[in-house]
């Protein structure tokens, strides 16, 4: 069947690619964007229903088709509440087959050029997975769109929970390695003794309780894209023969008497300090600067205040869909709460919290009442600011004017003759601090 419907499509001027199993499905719709997914109902390991609730967490889904030669009343039902766009039985003709996908399609089409247009009117910015209005966002989506067609190794810095593995994807998204593998490693999360296996590979027998071969991670993402991951967690001996295999585009597997040739494009990543790590002895200068080609600095989620609403919305409009939860819109005390936390976990953190919220609310519009009780910073994250002795005055009133800023601009629904008003100061001042914090809002009917 799998090899039918390839074949139909494929002469039909699709472009089809075919699994051969959910997990495999499951995968490959998390690494890349597709118009349309077909997918059989009974399947081994890893049926049809779990592969169309995969489908529906992803942002912005597209239409689920199932078939399957067993279909009952119950399941077909099950599957529409779900959020399937059709349901087909087996046999079928090739005719239906192909009035479904057309159909679906153009619903595809359309769903995104919808989004598309919508977004442009809000002057929200787009990026694969990503989306934001802030000035900030918007140089991290020009930057990866520049660099993404090339080759070239990139380095992602950011906070825990700032989006970096969301970049590292984009970049190979959006290259001409899109339809290779993109392979995503924690160098934080593997031991010491493992991690030269992870990476290169082993063959059988070269340590204690290698019984068969093995391939890395290197060979595995070969023609495509390696994400390293927390690369300033590798140790030394590690970050060694990791320049040498950058440097040389060989591997040698762990016992191995050959080298072998990789294509790999390497994206890294870290939220620690390099530089501060390299004067500390404890991160090679030499590889630094071979990760180093081009740098994109994430900015945390307390520096886009107004990327909050936006994010929000979002994550609202997917997890209500995925928890099949009718909530009607996010009710104003609940909007503001998001809008006066402070975010240490950054995006991550937020998506959380919606979700929690989402899951916990018992009306139809969702509530603060489920949030935590404590609001904004915490005594204890303010007097952790004097931990060592000292603060970033600085950088602790650029916050507090942001996000005063932030929630001004949205209760006057970005007019900013208002929200100077809200704040007691001019509209040039205001104008002012906006390009100081860049903090990017629409033109409107305020400005002359």
């Amino acid at each position: 069947m799998r090899e039918f419907l390839t074949i139909c499509l494929g002469r039909a001027g699709h472009e089809v690619e075919a699994v051969g199993g959910g997990a495999e499905a499951m995968a490959r719709i998390s690494a890349e964007r597709f118009d349309l997914v077909i997918t059989d109902l009974t399947m081994p390991q890893v049926g049809g229903m779990d592969v169309l609730r995969h489908v529906m967490r992803q942002e912005a889904p597209p239409p689920v088709l199932m078939i399957t030669a067993f279909a009952t009343a119950e399941t077909a039902i099950e599957a529409l509440k779900l959020g399937a766009y059709d349901y087909l039985n087996k046999p079928f003709k090739v005719e239906e087959i192909q009035v479904v996908v057309g159909r679906a399609l153009e619903r595809s089409r359309l769903a995104h050029e919808n989004r598309r247009l919508r977004d442009e009117l809000r002057g929200v910015g787009t990026l694969d997975h990503m989306v934001g209005r802030s000035l900030a966002m918007q140089r991290v989506f020009e930057l990866v769109r520049k660099v993404a067609p090339t080759r070239t190794n990139v380095l992602i810095r950011g906070e825990s929970g700032t989006g970096k593995e969301l970049v590292a994807r984009a970049l190979h998204n959006l290259s001409d390695r899109s339809t290779r593998p993109f392979v995503a490693v924690n160098c934080g999360a593997i031991p010491e003794n493992l991690m030269e296996s992870e990476l290169f590979g082993h063959v059988k027998g070269s340590f204690t309780g290698a019984t068969s071969g093995r391939e890395g991670v290197f060979t595995a993402a070969s023609g495509g894209t390696l994400f390293l991951d927390e690369i300033g967690e590798l140790s030394l001996a590690m970050q060694v023969k990791l320049l040498r295999v950058l440097q040389e585009r060989r591997v040698r597997p762990v016992g191995g008497d050959r080298e072998v040739e990789v294509d790999v494009r390497v994206v890294a990543a870290t939220n620690r300090d390099l530089e501060a790590a390299i004067a500390a002895g404890e991160f090679r200068n030499d590889l630094y600067f071979r990760l180093d080609v081009v740098q994109v600095v994430l900015p945390p989620l307390r520096h886009r205040a107004e990327d909050i609403p936006l994010l929000v919305e979002r994550f609202f409009e997917r997890i209500t869909r995925e928890f099949g939860r009718p909530l009607r819109g996010i009710g104003p005390d609940a909007m503001d709460w998001f809008l006066g936390h402070d975010y240490p976990g950054n995006v991550r953190e937020l998506e959380n919290l919606v979700e929690r919220a989402v899951a916990l609310e018992t009306g139809d519009i969702l509530t603060a009442q489920h949030l935590p009780a404590q609001r904004g910073r915490s005594r204890a994250a303010e007097n952790a600011e004097f931990a060592d002795g000292k603060v970033d005055l600085d950088q602790a009133v650029a916050d507090l004017e942001r996000r005063l800023i932030g929630e001004a601009l949205r209760r006057t629904g970005g007019v900013r003759k208002e929200a100077a008003r809200l704040l007691h100061i001019s509209f040039r001042s205001l104008r002012y601090r906006l390009q100081k914090l860049g903090i990017e809002v629409g033109r409107g009917d305020d400005e002359a």
